[in-house]
């Protein structure tokens, strides 16, 4: 390549014109005037004299004759003593204002440099060059005064070539070079200068001009350094062009340079770079032959390059083969491999070499040990985590706000508020100003453990602070009103939300589903599920899963599994939430065969199903009475790969008891132990309350006691199995003295457990005594539509309607609501009293306010219409019933519906 370098010098016509350089005109000329020689003769007497130099050439009146020749030919003949002459020529220049030629600068500079003086010849070379001289002008004036006073040393040039480069201009650096060898093979740079020139091309990446340089310097018969070598390989290495880096590396070490691993890292980096680390290793591992060994850059280059490549188990074991020899990893390469590891999910390996390096005082950067605490806080690991954060300090790193921001996350979600607010108050210490994220934590963490309180206390905090709140703040909120059945605190946060312009998201809108979905209001759940389509805010698998088990809770599988493929159809992956609801959904109406081959098709689709899944399906099958099927299901469950859990084991065993089959009982009791399982209070729940409705109150007892000698705590539902069955058996005074054991034990009875009390009261037709008991319940909150239904069929039964009608308008006032078996009751009292058309207006009555009859409904009256003689409205009931997917005894009806 042939370089061309286009230099515009800015022109001074009284510093640059020909009669300022000597050598084209004083140094040739011969001036035999007496006068001049005795002025020069003059001045070097001032100059080698001890007088002050000010008065002694005002006394003589040279000041006035001065002249650049007169000068040069004064410092010519003091370049015996250049410290000297130097001295006056920056005399003339700060105190007589004198305007110096080039010429002696170039005089100066090398006769500076043939004493070693470098710096001063230096800042003479810089001052000349700001007088805005070509290159060539520059050249033509140091090789004048160099031919003419015969100095020992070209220094001079290297020092310019050497400026050149500094000042970031190597092209004329390349220019002067090339003039020197031009004039003659004598006058050649030091290999030290041409490796600075070198690196200065490289630096501008003119790796190219490096190569061509290169050749001109061995066309010139240099001799060759090392450094010179590193710079070709560089150069090469950028250019990707291995294998002539490999040529120049063998000739390096063919010419008996003295070597050095320097090279060999180049190679190596450019290698590494290009993403050919096999053949970086190669050259590490054949250093040794060479009598070389690989130092610390070529262990972190490698490092760096296997890390490059994501093959970080082999940069790992690079780094700990490099910390065997002694050599200490940079806080970049530990940071990148610890980065790349966590990445790759291989944080406990990130883990121990962070507590490696840590040892021998290296540590990756701020950012890294967060995402690695944050990576450990995900994967469970909080006690490493916390461990890190210590380390972390202890290596002088200070925790920033996204450090304490993850810690404080993650003991949230432990539950560990207490901890979590520690660390807010020590990252307030430290003056660390607090964001929203914190205290995001901290609501949704309160709010999962339920303590809406707090969570409100931290909301209000947040905006005391002025921190504005956003979607995650509102939406954990949300969430935590829809979990505790505050449908109207939840939409109220909605409302502001939105008013405040902070859109939701899907997790905000999954929140209300769910809540709407969990207080059975799936209208209301569906048009919010329309209205997130409708805003393109995308559902997830959790929105979907919601859905598809309010569908499936209300029996409504078919639009369940609409929505089960419409999200499959969305690139949505079911899983094991999204089928469990539908396998039970199946079953609680009835069609557990289908539930059974749906559950083969996912196994035949290779759907990962868990014990979940199965167990719903053991559940329909013993709920139908089903247990050898239920069995058989339970073998191929374990065929599967899924083992059976305890859930499964209580499902089958709550199976034989009601199916009274002792002998499986016993045999799945026997399994259960030998498969490592313990009865819990769930499973000893269900045995209790099997006996107690069986009638066998003395093995009811005698399991509540093992129970309780096991360790398991009796709960609520235990104490209302055994009361109940006291209750059936006519022993009051037995089920009272358990109640107030309830309440001395601290477990408060519920609705279900009154509700025992009313229906054996009611039961026997003591309405007066059930009714006070009622009353008791009514305020303390805990009545309901049950215990209503109770009260209503006490007085049906005694045919006391009157008193059944004013329960049933009195119990929305008390903010309860009858359902179908309250209506139901009191419509079957008025058939039973022929008093059709009392029964009808009351069946009308409950299909206005929303209320879904149920086939025994329809029965009463289609039966009453029958005996009444009303036949339209019989079949029209009938037609009815049928629209709606009930089935009817049609053998008592079939005569008289004949049309």
């Amino acid at each position: 390549m042939k370089l061309v370098r286009s230099h515009q010098c800015l022109r001074n016509p009284k510093f640059f014109s020909k009669d300022r350089l000597f050598c084209a005109s004083r140094f040739t000329a011969q001036d035999n005037d007496e006068r001049h020689s005795h002025l020069i003769g003059t001045l070097r007497s001032i100059v080698r004299g001890k007088r002050s130099w000010t008065v002694a050439l005002n006394e003589a009146g040279v000041s006035t004759m001065l002249k650049p020749y007169y000068v040069e030919e004064v410092l010519i003949q003091t370049l015996d003593d250049p410290r000297l002459a130097l001295r006056f020529f920056n005399f003339l220049g700060l105190h007589k204002n004198f305007p110096h030629s080039t010429a002696s600068f170039c005089i100066l500079v090398h006769a500076l440099v043939d004493v070693n003086l470098f710096w001063p010849a230096s800042s003479l070379l810089q001052t000349l060059l700001l007088r805005g001289l070509s290159t060539k002008e520059v050249f033509d004036a140091l090789l004048c005064s160099y031919e003419k006073c015969k100095f020992n040393s070209s220094l001079g040039f290297d020092l310019l070539i050497q400026h050149y480069v500094l000042n970031k201009k190597a092209f004329d650096g390349v220019v002067i070079f090339r003039l020197m060898k031009k004039y003659s093979r004598n006058l050649l740079p030091e290999a030290r200068t041409l490796s600075a020139l070198l690196n200065g091309l490289a630096k501008m990446r003119q790796f190219g001009c490096v190569l061509e340089v290169f050749d001109e310097i061995v066309s010139a018969g240099i001799e060759l350094d090392v450094y010179i070598f590193t710079v070709v390989i560089q150069s090469l290495c950028e250019l990707k062009d291995f294998d002539r880096a490999r040529n120049v590396v063998n000739w390096m070490v063919s010419d008996h340079c003295n070597l050095s691993v320097v090279p060999y890292n180049v190679l190596i980096h450019g290698l590494c770079k290009s993403q050919r680390v096999c053949e970086a290793l190669e050259i590490k591992n054949g250093l040794a032959p060479r009598g070389l060994k690989a130092d610390v850059v070529t262990y972190r280059t490698l490092v760096f390059g296997l890390c490059k490549m994501q093959n970080f188990e082999a940069g790992l074991q690079m780094m700990n083969e490099m910390m065997e020899f002694g050599f200490l990893p940079s806080e970049a390469a530990v940071s990148g491999l610890v980065e790349g590891l966590r990445k790759k999910g291989k944080i406990e390996d990130a883990f121990l070499l962070v507590n490696k390096v840590g040892k021998v005082g290296v540590a990756p950067n701020l950012f890294v040990y967060n995402a690695l605490i944050n990576s450990l806080c995900k994967n469970g690991k909080f006690d490493e985590a916390e461990a890190l954060f210590k380390e972390m300090e202890r290596q002088g790193l200070y925790a920033n706000d996204v450090t304490y921001s993850i810690l404080i996350d993650s003991f949230c979600r432990r539950g560990q508020i207490g901890v979590a607010l520690s660390f807010l108050e020590r990252m307030t210490n430290a003056g660390i100003i607090a964001t929203v994220y914190p205290y995001n934590s901290l609501i949704s963490g309160c709010c999962r453990l339920g303590n809406l309180s707090s969570a409100e206390s931290f909301f209000d905090e947040m905006i005391n602070k002025g921190l504005e709140p956003t979607v995650v703040t509102y939406t954990s909120l949300i969430g935590g009103y829809c979990n505790k059945g505050q449908l109207h605190m939840a939409f109220r946060l909605y409302h502001e939300m939105t008013g405040k312009g902070i859109a939701p998201n899907t997790y905000t809108f999954t929140a209300l589903i769910s809540g709407l979905c969990r207080a059975n209001m799936m209208a209301e759940a569906i048009i919010l599920f329309d209205e997130m389509v409708e805003r393109n805010i995308k559902p997830n698998e959790v929105t979907y899963n919601v859905m598809i088990e309010g569908h499936c809770k209300e029996g409504n599988t078919v639009k369940a599994f609409e929505l089960l493929n419409e999200m499959v159809e969305k690139g949505l992956v079911p899983d094991t939430y999204t089928y469990r609801p539908l396998i039970s959904g199946l079953c609680s109406t009835g069609r557990v065969s289908e539930a059974r081959e749906f559950v083969d098709g996912l196994h035949r689709d290779d759907c990962k199903l868990n014990e979940m899944c199965y167990s719903a399906l053991l559940h329909g099958y013993c709920k139908e009475g089903r247990l050898e099927d239920a069995l058989s299901a339970c073998c191929e469950m374990v065929a599967r790969g899924v083992d059976m859990d305890l859930v499964c084991y209580t499902i089958l065993i709550d199976g034989t008891l009601r199916e009274h089959d002792t002998s499986k009982f016993w045999g799945l009791l026997k399994e259960m132990h030998d498969q490592g399982f313990s009865p819990d209070n769930v499973l000893y729940t269900s045995m209790i309350d099997a006996n107690s409705k069986a009638g066998n109150l003395r093995k009811a007892f005698g399991l509540w006691n093992v129970m309780v000698g096991e360790g398991c705590i009796p709960n609520v539902v235990t104490y209302t199995a055994l009361i109940n069955g006291l209750c059936k058996a006519g022993l009051m005074d037995k089920a009272e003295l358990l109640c107030k054991e309830m309440l001395i034990s601290d477990t408060p009875p519920n609705q279900i457990t009154y509700g025992c009390f009313v229906d054996h009261l009611t039961k026997e037709g003591n309405m007066d005594k059930a009714l006070e008991l009622h009353d008791a319940i009514l305020k303390g909150l805990l009545a309901n539509t049950a215990t209503y239904n109770m009260l209503i069929r006490g007085f049906c039964k005694l045919g006391k309607l009157q008193e059944a009608t004013k329960l049933l308008v009195g119990m929305t006032d008390n903010g309860i609501f009858p359902d179908c078996i309250t209506y139901s009751t009191i419509i079957y009292e008025h058939c039973r009293r022929s008093n059709l058309q009392e029964a009808t207006k009351l069946w009308d009555s409950m299909l206005d306010k929303g209320i879904k009859p149920d086939s025994l409904a329809y029965d009463f009256l289609i039966h009453s219409c029958c005996v009444a003689g009303d036949l339209s409205k019989a079949i029209e009931l009938r037609d009815d019933m049928i629209r709606r997917g009930l089935k009817t005894n049609w053998v008592g009806h079939k005569p008289n519906l004949k049309s």
